[in-house]
């Protein structure tokens, strides 16, 4: 998305000249993940095309997008060397991490400092530079923060709840074990045990948990009706479920910088999530919301507590982390950011 975000900017296009390499090798949705001789020759294309690009275009700067770890690394390193082989300068922007996961193995450790080496890297949050720091020195690290475009131009979505009804909580992503399903189920219950009126709502798709087995402990857990699985939500139905909101839970055990940490800020939604990745700098703590450990239902619980009870302090910190993402994460700061950055990088 970024990326896309990147390849449309006319502020970015129209202060440098620019080629564009598809790096990808799968042609549908079906063929992501799978290897076969018919996209082992695409990539040889590509390393081809890598190497005539950058002989005919002899461009001052190679801008990659590195993938951290596993066969998407290999496959990005490859074409990271053979740009490097060429004599060309490099920055690599990370859109998630791992490498600090992966160092230890030889294989790993060997192309991280090929592919590092005299290089610059661009992060999202200088709370993931612990990542990389084995292979890159600060002083070739950028911080550049993600942006995103506004859903409705203008509004503040500062809509007024009605005081009736139960605090409404929002989780908002796939059900994946590691976004922290199951650790929010467990608080809910326990704010259940204390007798207080919420209900939480629970989008996305299905990961490496299914909608039945999400539903399944929902019953178990005796949370039905103050729990509810909406699946799927687009567009108008995705802002739908922003708007009704009184606040946002991302309770995050494995993450790098979630955009819908942005989203729910666009929408002027307090946030509790988690220490982790570069969620930090996204969540100013006890301003713009709540940050607990990882996989701590109580703690998790104890926060969620007192925003339910706080109409006040939901609309504090709503607002002030509506203003921190007009300050720093819409789409126009991210495109100032990125173009002073490779601005220098150029010189």
């Amino acid at each position: 998305m970024v990326g896309q975000y990147i390849r449309e900017s006319e502020k970015i296009n129209n202060t440098f000249e620019g080629r564009y390499l598809n790096l990808g090798t799968s042609r549908s949705i079906d063929e992501i993940g799978k290897g076969g001789i018919i996209k082992l020759w695409r990539y040889f294309v590509l390393l081809w095309k890598t190497a005539y690009t950058v002989l005919s275009f002899r461009p001052n700067l190679v801008y990659l997008t590195l993938t951290s770890k596993g066969g998407g690394f290999y496959k990005d390193a490859l074409v990271a060397i053979k740009a490097k082989a060429l004599g060309v300068k490099m920055v690599y922007h990370f859109h998630n991490k791992g490498v600090r996961c992966h160092q230890d193995k030889w294989l790993d450790n060997l192309l991280y400092k090929m592919v590092f080496k005299n290089a610059d890297v661009i992060l999202l949050s200088e709370h993931l530079y612990p990542d990389i720091q084995k292979y890159v020195p600060k002083n070739r690290v950028h911080i550049c923060p993600n942006g995103i475009p506004e859903i409705v131009p203008g509004s503040k979505f500062n809509i007024q709840k009605e005081s009736n009804k139960p605090v409404e909580i929002l989780f908002l992503s796939n059900l994946i074990k590691s976004k922290g399903v199951f650790v929010l189920l467990e608080a809910c219950k326990i704010l259940k045990q204390k007798g207080l009126d919420f209900h939480c709502t629970y989008v996305g798709g299905e990961g490496d948990i299914s909608a039945e087995q999400l539903q399944q402990n929902i019953k178990k857990t005796g949370l039905a009706a103050e729990v509810h699985y909406a699946g799927k939500k687009y567009g108008a139905d995705k802002s739908a479920e922003f708007s009704k909101a009184d606040f946002f839970v991302h309770p995050s055990l494995n993450d790098c910088f979630p955009l819908v940490l942005l989203e729910a800020m666009q929408f002027s939604l307090p946030i509790v999530s988690t220490y982790e990745g570069g969620i930090p700098g996204i969540v100013e703590k006890d301003k713009t919301g709540f940050l607990v450990p990882q996989n701590d239902a109580v703690a998790l619980a104890e926060k969620l507590e007192l925003l339910i009870k706080d109409p006040v302090l939901r609309k504090e910190m709503g607002e002030f982390g509506r203003k921190k993402y007009e300050a720093e994460f819409t789409l126009a700061a991210f495109e100032t950011r990125f173009r002073t950055i490779l601005k220098e990088l150029v010189k």
